[in-house]
């Protein structure tokens, strides 16, 4: 493609690869995309790169950032039917650090369909004194979705992006290729001067910063974020990928969301669409599932509600989900769960790990610790043995002692 042409793209899920020549002395970059919405980002959540790697929609995705040889490559996934309304185009950007783009050879980026077959390509020439980019852009078009190459450079670097896109928060700098010397200038240290002060858009309120739970760091409590009260919300969203572990078409992969409960005085239960067990917000278990989403083409996902006015009832919560239909395993599926308190930050993590048949994940396990709910990441990959239920095998993995009985939806 030319720049400043465009074509068409199908309205699925495409990945995109950004790719440029990487080495010794060659500027770093941070590429993100941008969830527009008459012209600007919404919130940080629309801002989508490798450290924030989630949309909350679930329609675009940081995938991976990988090295072969001298060549660097960036891969997003964009599901284009997923995509909420209001938003009007995905533009992808990148940015250098210590450097320009007229010293970063071999820049381009590739969208790919569902059958990986190259549906748009963009090789970007003659960068200069720019340090931030506009590859290219994913727009609406009569009831469809084009991607126009847009090669459009600033010289201000991120500074130009936001005032072009409403990008307020600077996010970190990128960090050096694998194998680049850091180079420092000789001579004697100099004052520097003072951070500038950070401007807040007239009538925006403070947003916590996201949480993304680790291996290393697999914890969080609530009552230190500021989640007392309210409700909580547990979001699972999916990619409706073919894979490895897929059956039939990818459009009928059905996951469940679950949690089970233990109450202070003992009460044990579950809340899950199978038997209609929603649960309620008002009366125990003061869980509530909002739905069950049969295909992932909801753009909401699948929704648990605990209410936070409540924690003192609770001893702990395990959430979990289950794969009704569609697969035989999690992996590939690149499923991410979001818990949004009403008040405090999100906490978030991914399910990408999975590498053997598993239909049953335990997500988050929640307990009372002194009055204090305490989040803890789990994604714990469950086998279910010969003729045992998925909700019976996350059971004896955690110890809840429930009868079970099959059930239908």
């Amino acid at each position: 493609m030319s720049k400043g042409s465009n074509t068409p793209v199908p309205t699925t899920v495409l990945r995109i690869e950004t790719s440029r020549r990487a080495g010794p002395g060659t500027p770093a970059t941070e590429v993100a995309a941008l969830l527009l919405t008459s012209g600007k980002i919404r919130s940080d959540a629309d801002h989508v790169t490798r450290d924030h790697p989630a949309h909350p929609s679930g329609a675009v995705r940081h995938e991976e950032r990988r090295h072969d040889g001298d060549h660097a490559t960036e891969v997003f996934t964009v599901d284009l039917a997923r995509v909420e309304d209001a938003v009007e185009r995905i533009v992808l950007t990148t940015t250098a650090d210590g450097g320009t783009f007229g010293q970063i050879p071999g820049l381009g980026v590739r969208v790919t369909g569902a059958d990986g077959r190259a549906v748009a390509q963009y090789d970007h020439t003659g960068a200069s004194v720019e340090t931030a980019l506009v590859l290219g852009e994913l727009y609406r078009r009569q009831g469809g979705w084009k991607f126009r190459a847009v090669g459009q450079g600033y010289a201000d670097g991120h500074d130009g992006l936001a005032k072009e896109y409403g990008v307020t928060a600077r996010r970190e700098p990128p960090r050096p290729e694998p194998g680049t010397p850091e180079l420092r200038q000789s001579g004697p240290e100099l004052p520097q001067p003072g951070p500038e002060p950070r401007r807040t858009p007239p009538e925006s309120a403070a947003r916590p910063a996201r949480i993304t739970l680790t291996k290393a760091a697999p914890a969080v409590s609530l009552a230190k974020q500021g989640a007392t009260t309210g409700a909580l919300r547990v979001n699972l969203n999916w990619l409706m990928r073919a894979g490895r572990w897929t059956k039939g078409a990818a459009r009928n992969l059905d996951l469940d969301l679950c949690a089970l409960y233990e109450l202070a005085d003992g009460r044990k239960g579950v809340v899950q669409a199978l038997g209609n067990a929603f649960g309620a917000l008002d009366r125990p278990p003061y869980i509530h599932l909002d739905g069950d989403d049969r295909t992932g083409a909801s753009a909401d996902g699948e929704n648990l509600t605990v209410n936070l006015d409540h924690a003192a009832d609770f001893r702990r919560i395990l959430v979990f989900v289950t794969i009704y239909e569609g697969a035989t395993s999690f992996a590939g599926l690149h499923a991410t769960v979001t818990l949004r308190p009403q008040h405090g930050a999100p906490v978030d993590f991914s399910l990408d790990a999975c590498a053997v048949p598993s239909t049953v994940c335990a997500l988050a396990l929640l307990t009372n610790q002194g009055g204090d709910l305490v989040v803890r990441r789990e994604a714990r990959y469950l086998v279910p043995e010969r003729g045992m239920s998925p909700q019976r095998t996350v059971d004896r993995a955690y110890g809840w002692g429930m009868n079970w009985t099959p059930g239908r939806k």
